[in-house]
């Protein structure tokens, strides 16, 4: 006898799957959306001298009407360079009007923090490096609560180290070793990142002088990193790492270019990032560009 269709099956298979679309709408409409990446247009530049403005720079909000502070080899006193701290990365300050400076010197297991407190006074903080923690000392960024700050490593590195922020954090003392507290674990490996600062309290921009372009597709990228939580002394925080754009590359000489620090003004929503221009035109036409949302 020959076989029947299967008449009921169709009905079944028709339920079956408008069941399973409308559970999948639901549940992405459920689901938490994910931070949207920040597009930054340029809109201006200025010369960056390479003695005194090539390294890093910051805005500071106190004292009122304070001039953004830029680092260089230029920039070191002759007092911090003659103990052998002859590298200073790129800085930043805390709303309340902390300034910290990085500093490394050529081997040494240490950094060292120097800190203008907004009453003009500096005092020098020694950070002894944690196992398997590289050298250098790039940069910092202090979270927008002023208690912790973030600082990075020379490299291809799938981390970031949070420290307690000297002068600021009631933990700290010149006295005492600047311990490591915890960890921003990426979820995809950076490098040789300049420089990062806070657009909020767990967004980061960065700046990343990879010459290599292999893990973004480009070459000297603007990095945004959306972290899981507030960085602090409580425990890891996870980070999302999204390349935004290329940061801008002109000069009049070819060549390798070097992007430096960065910095972001919440008072004007201006992001600040110095690129040093190639050979000769290091003297210039290196430029310390602008950009805005």
């Amino acid at each position: 006898m020959p076989l029947r269709p299967a008449r009921g099956r169709r009905p079944i298979l028709r339920t079956a799957l408008i069941a399973l679309v409308t559970a999948t709408a639901a549940a992405l409409c459920a689901a938490p959306p994910a931070a949207a990446a920040d597009t930054w247009t340029e809109v201006g530049s200025d010369r960056a001298d390479p003695l005194t403005e090539s390294q890093g720079l910051a805005s500071v909000e106190v004292p009122a009407n304070s001039a953004n502070r830029y680092t260089g080899i230029g920039t070191i006193p002759f007092g911090v360079s003659t103990r052998g701290w002859n590298h200073v990365g790129d800085p930043d300050a805390s709303y309340d009007g902390y300034y910290v400076e990085p500093y490394q010197r050529d081997s040494g297991t240490s950094k060292m923090y120097r800190v203008r407190a907004p009453g003009g006074a500096w005092s020098e903080y020694v950070h002894a490096l944690s196992p398997g923690e590289a050298l250098n000392n790039s940069w910092v960024a202090i979270a927008p609560g002023g208690q912790w700050m973030l600082t990075g490593e020379w490299g291809t590195m799938t981390r970031l180290i949070v420290l307690p922020t000297p002068g600021v954090n009631p933990g700290t003392s010149p006295s005492a070793n600047l311990p490591q507290v915890s960890t921003v674990r990426l979820d995809r490996a950076v490098r040789d990142v300049q420089g990062c600062d806070f657009t909020g309290p767990t967004t980061l921009l960065c700046s990343s002088d990879d010459p290599a372009g292999t893990l973004f597709g480009m070459t000297k990228p603007l990095l945004q990193i959306d972290l899981s939580a507030e960085p602090g002394g409580s425990g890891d925080v996870e980070g999302r790492v999204t390349a935004l754009r290329q940061l801008p590359l002109r000069s009049s000489c070819s060549g390798s270019f070097e992007t430096e620090g960065i910095d972001y003004d919440r008072r004007t929503g201006t992001l600040r990032v110095i690129v040093v221009s190639p050979g000769f035109c290091v003297l210039t036409d290196s430029k310390t560009y602008r950009l805005t949302r």
